[in-house]
């Protein structure tokens, strides 16, 4: 794992938008198609605005998947994630390969099961994550489950995370967050060829020092990432400013 650390989010989000959509060209160069993992939130604004302004990335030859997404919350709600990611990259883009998001409305089990039938025909180049305010990665919430090998899982999210979501402004109300998702295992995200992790703003310096800079432990489940040969980490000096500096150096 690297980290680099930018002076705000803004190129925070360039760096990494730039770093992705190298890789997702020479995956094109390299055998022809590149599968990737995109994540939502806020921490994503800046990454996917850089991304889906390189005009030399062939996206007819890029194959999506999608990181999580809310049990039991219609598409039309500002909170939904595949309403996100339409309205800022697939509508954004050239038309893909193929596109996979998760549907949160149907049977979740089925769900699951469909897409770890296709995912596992798809191995992942580049994953875009974030770190949640409680060290989540994806929605695996504290303590997560780092054995589990289905690429796609039902998940409870913990009230830190269902706070965050809140506070971020995404629902009306605490009680209108949903208190169960799908979300992509960590071992289906450590899978992929590289990880670029953008984790912009203050409010997550803890979560930062909590999981890349302390023991690998499921109670931080994003300290996973320390152990991946290929991942880098994107921060800004807000999120960065709890790192030790023997870490940071």
């Amino acid at each position: 794992m690297k980290i680099d650390i930018s002076g705000n989010a803004q190129e925070l989000g360039q760096k990494s938008g730039r770093k992705a959509a190298e890789c997702i060209k020479a995956a094109i160069a390299s055998k022809g198609t590149a599968n990737i993992i995109l994540a939502t939130g806020a921490s994503q604004f800046e990454t996917l605005h850089q991304l889906i302004s390189d005009k030399a990335i062939d996206w007819s030859k890029v194959v999506m998947f999608h990181l999580d997404e809310y049990i039991d919350l219609p598409e039309s709600s500002p909170a939904s994630f595949r309403k996100y990611l339409k309205e800022r990259f697939i509508n954004k883009v050239p038309a893909l390969k193929a596109c996979y998001l998760i549907n949160g409305e149907t049977d979740p089990l089925a769900e699951c099961e469909k897409l770890n039938a296709i995912i596992q025909k798809h191995p992942i180049d580049v994953a875009l994550v974030g770190i949640g305010e409680n060290g989540h990665l994806a929605f695996n919430d504290p303590p997560a489950d780092f054995d589990i090998t289905n690429p796609y899982i039902i998940v409870n999210l913990d009230e830190p995370c269902r706070a965050q979501q809140f506070n971020e402004g995404w629902f009306k109300t605490i009680d209108d967050v949903p208190k169960q998702a799908i979300s992509m295992s960590i071992k289906q995200i450590m899978l992929s060829s590289v990880i670029i992790c953008s984790v912009p703003d203050k409010r997550k310096a803890a979560a930062v020092k909590n999981c890349l800079s302390g023991e690998i432990s499921n109670i931080h489940p994003a300290s996973i990432l320390q152990s991946h040969s290929n991942c880098i980490c994107y921060l800004d000096e807000a999120s960065a400013s709890l790192l030790p500096a023997d870490v940071i150096k």
